[in-house]
């Protein structure tokens, strides 16, 4: 058996069943799309949802599983960027503030809230240094942190950005005596504590998802998935330019590319007018299979890692505490739950590697820890997860890795003229791109998409709501009601507050096919019952056991994945996925090393 990656880049996957998937399909029965989307993480599939609300016939591919690359590794923030305005990024700051706003509104179910503290030790150090590094993107010299001045200054200009359409409430400044009254695990020797609200995202991965259903359900007509004019599936890779079709002469309109099943290993080719490349960090290895050969990517690796610690996520009282470290770097100390995720660095990636987080990472994380909360101490077995990835940061030659640019643009290349199947296409390949400004990029992206097709914009998403964000409680009495209105026969309160926080509004719909037979919480785990992994596995294209414990739930980042809890999910899924016993074993040791090797976590026993 063959092991992917993180992100679904390499190696080689078994064929666990004879029968197609339904989103595979649908393009094999309608090899051919006005639009033709490679990459499923959130612009990419931002950029399928609003297509598909402009009415054009979109198809998104993506190798792997949705939100398995940057945007399921990413620090689970949407932020401004305070950190940007020292680049000069005043647009992207402005935009992305907005965007923050704007989520917390149409996405209330997975956006939410977040106080931020940020501890200072100085008054005015690096008011020298801070315009040098504004001019030239690089560190002068040996690192002198921000002192409340330049700090001051940064948040000032952070709610002037905020001010049309804000939520969140302006920054608060506190002396040494009141900022260690409120946080008394705080380093002695700070001066000042100044403190902001920000946005979290606890669940990346299911938000994606929602925006990718909202896409397919903008696209649904009567006929069966190959009617659509929103197909998309995920396990399925572009393996080539031109195919089979073109060796025969009949590649039809636009340009051919050659996809191939990922979990089948079968081939079949596909056309489309436009492609969009949004593979993220592997944009011009994309591009070169396409013969529009690029040199537009530089990413860099950022990890993190998951606490069980108590004590440090009670000495945050809830706070991101967001901070310089001694090196310059910005890095953060943020609860999630009754977890504690500590991050990120920010290094030049090697893409001939693996993204995982190492040794020498692990230890800055201690030592990042220890600068801000002196008193905590943290052990090796207090870390329940790691995950890595690779920002699609541009090329960025001799400019250091932190002052890279988290702007975005978007390029425009057509395939090496007489080619195999390089047809009339023309390919736009995002370079760049975070998780905060994903509606407005995908908007972006959409119409200048649109401007090739010679189409005009019908609708804007910057008021529609998000999947289970419509109609999602406003306050903590409405989600309390409407979790009593949805308990029943064997769901209490807890299991109806798991399904409003996996789904949001959603919820709804998992709870009446819970309701329509006969329905048991697993053993392993009171967060799954064995109906809802079969709605799962019908209605999530689930293609292997880890997407459930690492994406379509929150079981592996809280380190709750135990051998029986993989034997009893794979026994579960193997009905509706077609595994028989030899290929649920393979997703048993699938799970197993892909957990151990990419995530820090090992299964020692199983339990049949």
């Amino acid at each position: 058996m063959g092991l992917k990656d993180s992100f679904g880049h390499s190696g080689t996957t078994p064929a666990h069943s004879t029968e197609p998937r339904a989103s595979v399909q649908g393009l094999r029965n309608r090899p051919h799309a006005k639009v033709l989307i490679i990459g499923g993480g959130i612009n990419g599939v931002g950029t399928f949802r609003d297509l598909a609300l402009q009415g054009v016939d979109v198809a998104l591919v993506e190798r792997g599983d949705y939100c398995q690359g940057a945007s399921g590794a990413s620090s689970h923030m949407i932020h401004g960027g305070i950190r940007y305005l020292e680049n000069g990024e005043f647009r992207l700051v402005r935009e992305s503030v907005v965007e923050r706003n704007r989520l917390l509104r149409i996405a209330p179910h997975y956006v939410k809230p977040l106080q931020t503290t940020i501890p200072i030790f100085s008054t005015f150090s690096g008011v020298l240094s801070a315009p040098l590094r504004f001019l030239t993107h690089k560190q002068q010299g040996k690192p002198k942190e921000r002192g409340a001045f330049l700090i001051k200054l940064g948040l000032s200009m952070y709610d002037s950005f905020s001010r049309d359409g804000g939520s969140v409430p302006r920054h608060e400044f506190r002396g040494r005596k009141r900022a260690l009254a409120e946080l008394p695990q705080l380093h002695p020797a700070i001066k000042y504590a100044a403190t902001y609200f920000d946005a979290s995202v606890h669940n990346p991965e299911r938000l994606t998802l929602d925006v990718l259903q909202d896409g397919e359900k903008a696209g649904h007509v009567s006929g069966g998935p190959e009617s659509s004019t929103a197909r998309a599936s995920n396990y399925l890779a572009l393996h080539s330019l031109g195919g089979a079709a073109t060796k025969s002469g009949t590649t039809g309109t636009g340009t051919t590319v050659q996809l191939r099943d990922e979990l089948t290993g079968e081939l079949f080719d596909f056309t489309a007018d436009v492609i969009v490349n949004t593979t993220g960090a592997w944009v011009d290895l994309t591009n070169e299979a396409m013969g529009a050969a690029s040199a537009f990517m530089g990413g860099t690796k950022g990890s993190h890692v998951v606490l069980d610690h108590p004590v440090l996520l009670e000495a945050c009282k809830g706070r991101e505490i967001f901070f310089e470290h001694t090196d310059g770097r910005i890095v953060l100390i943020y609860p999630m739950g009754d977890r504690v995720l500590v991050g990120t660095t920010d290094v030049l990636a090697d893409m001939s590697k693996d993204a995982v987080c190492t040794e020498e990472e692990i230890e800055y994380f201690f030592d990042l820890i220890g600068h801000v909360f002196p008193d905590i101490t943290v052990q090796r077995d207090q870390i329940v997860y790691t995950f890595s990835g690779v920002r699609p940061l541009p090329r960025h030659d001799a400019t250091q890795p932190g002052f890279v640019s988290r702007d975005y643009r978007i390029e425009r290349r057509t395939p090496a003229a007489g080619a195999p199947g390089a047809g009339t296409a023309v390919v736009l390949s995002l370079v760049g791109g975070k998780w905060t400004t994903f509606r407005a990029l995908s908007e972006h992206m959409a119409n200048d998409v649109l401007a090739e097709l010679g189409m005009e914009r019908k609708v804007s998403t910057a008021k529609l709501a998000i999947g289970g964000g419509a109609g999602f409680p406003e306050d903590d009495a409405g989600i309390q009601k409407w979790i009593k209105a949805h308990m029943g026969a064997g769901r209490d309160a807890d299991r109806s507050a798991v399904l409003l926080t996996r789904y949001g509004t959603r919820a709804g719909d998992v709870i009446r096919y819970l309701d329509a037979g006969p329905d048991r919480l697993l053993r392993s785990t009171r967060e799954l019952s064995v109906r809802e992994l079969e709605f799962m596995a019908r209605n999530e294209q689930i293609g292997h056991l880890i997407d459930v414990l690492v994406r379509r739930t929150s079981l592996a980042f809280r380190g709750l994945v135990t051998g029986e809890l993989l034997v009893e999910v794979a026994d579960v899924l193997s009905a509706p996925l077609g595994w028989d016993a030899a290929a649920k074993a393979d997703e048993i040791q699938r799970a197993r090393e892909v957990l151990e090797r990419f995530h820090g976590v090992q299964i020692h026993s199983l339990v049949a």
